[in-house]
């Protein structure tokens, strides 16, 4: 019967999240009283957007990819690893044996926590669960021991569902998006760091008061500063900078304003999508809490629709091959992740207002983190690759979107005490920044009553 169960999870997760989401979102809605046709409408909708969404990030990976490589080899980087990115990380994930257990322990944890009144976030994107099972079966391949690799996906669990309660806040108030909430995700962890930069840059005089974002450009450049004309300006210069004549650069800098415009219209379908489950989990909610206020947890996708995320996504490709180049020891190509850059800012650039000059600052500071604790897990990916049989075993594996997940990085590191050093140094600046997150999600929601009022 478990098997049958773990067979049928697994069949529908294979599909992947364009398939597996409008199911799961269809059969919820039905669950919670939205008409069968409503909620069959809106699983749909929801694909309609992951399709869309799939389609431009193929398209970025397809023409980013090799003119990263291509910035690569001009300018000499000699690293040996490539970044596999999200795209080869997630499957490798979902081929792991803790996957199929992975998922009810996630609704679980999120369920009970929502009972005990432990968080707000009522997460209904399954797909990014993997995120959670990453933890898992990383400490799971690493020691081999099954209910570590279970532990993992809890801990991560809790993590995510608190970081979920921090950031609604942020996403109601600089994206506009009342009620919902990103807990999971590189956007999710990773924005901790951009709250101790804004923090820091508070306190400087004269650069506390710089602030560049997309509408401050058009009003001062005019037609030139909108995204339209933005993307295809950096996508050409990415061109550029790859070596590439105008024959190549040029349509790069168009496909990059495809992006641009295109974007902000498929995260519209996603959140159409979700609409009538939102307002019906909020009447239910309601019902059952009184007034208590809850957040429904997505897919960090509906951030990347803000022409802020889109820009700093785009500079950051050139700036990440630089940053590679300046960590200590780094033996990895950023690659794979390259063109889904906008998933590691979002909600920096929720912390900084949409000020892109912050965002640069806050964004480098990431990305150095990122890439230093995806070094130190070079030989954990390549074991998981190996037990799940992604990889023939000759070659290194890397990613940077989770294999440089701090979470991920002291919980494993806990019980291997590979590098104590590293995992205390790793640890304590963490904290710190989740400290200053909760002060800033704190100050943020005090804001959006005063608006309110």
């Amino acid at each position: 019967m478990l098997k049958a169960i773990s067979d049928a999870i697994q069949y529908v997760i294979d599909m992947g999240a364009s398939v597996m989401l409008p199911i799961v979102i269809a059969i919820i809605s039905i669950c919670i009283g939205v008409k069968v046709g409503k909620a069959i409408r809106s699983g749909l909708m929801i694909g309609v957007g992951f399709v869309g969404l799939g389609l431009i990030v193929d398209m970025m990976n397809a023409e980013l990819g090799p003119a990263a490589a291509a910035m690569s080899e001009r300018f000499g980087l000699s690293l040996s690893v490539v970044d596999i990115g999200w795209p080869g990380a997630s499957p490798m994930t979902w081929a792991s044996n803790i996957a199929t257990v992975a998922i009810p322990i996630a609704i679980g944890v999120n369920i009970i926590m929502l009972l005990l009144r432990l968080t707000k976030t009522v997460n209904i994107d399954i797909w990014n669960i993997w995120h959670m099972t990453f933890t898992g079966a990383i400490a799971y391949a690493v020691t081999g021991n099954f209910w570590i690799g279970i532990l993992g996906v809890v801990v991560h669990a809790v993590i995510a569902y608190k970081l979920g309660d921090i950031w609604a806040p942020l996403v109601a108030d600089y994206f506009e998006l009342e009620g919902l909430t990103v807990p999971h995700g590189t956007a999710a962890y990773m924005a901790p760091v951009a709250c101790v930069v804004d923090a820091v840059m508070d306190k400087i005089p004269g650069v506390r008061k710089i602030d560049i974002t997309a509408d401050s450009l058009q009003e001062k450049v005019g037609v030139l500063g909108e995204p339209i004309v933005i993307g295809g300006i950096l996508g050409a210069v990415v061109g550029f900078l790859a070596g590439y004549g105008p024959q190549e650069a040029l349509p790069l800098g168009v496909k990059m304003s495809a992006v641009m415009v295109l974007m902000p219209k498929i995260v519209k379908c996603i959140m159409e999508g979700l609409m009538p489950l939102s307002e019906r989990a909020k009447e239910i909610l309601t019902k059952k809490f009184g007034d208590s206020q809850f957040y429904i947890g997505l897919d960090p996708a509906i951030l990347l629709g803000d022409p802020q995320v889109i820009t700093t996504g785009l500079i950051f490709i050139p700036l990440t091959l630089l940053i590679a180049v300046l960590v200590p020891g780094n033996r990895i190509l950023p690659f794979g992740d390259l063109a889904t850059i906008g998933f590691f800012i979002a909600i920096a650039v929720a912390v900084h207002k949409g000020n892109i000059f912050r965002t640069l600052f806050s964004g480098s500071a990431i990305m150095f983190m990122t890439i230093w604790i995806a070094n130190q897990t070079i030989p954990w990916m390549t074991k998981l690759a190996q037990t799940t049989g992604s990889t023939d075993g000759s070659s290194m594996v890397a990613a940077l979107d989770q294999g440089g997940s701090p979470i991920t990085y002291i919980f494993t590191q806990i019980f291997t005490r590979e590098n104590i050093m590293g995992m205390i140094i790793i640890a304590a600046i963490y904290a710190v920044c989740m400290v200053f997150s909760i002060r800033c999600s704190k100050k943020r929601a005090a804001e959006l009553r005063e608006s309110e009022e």
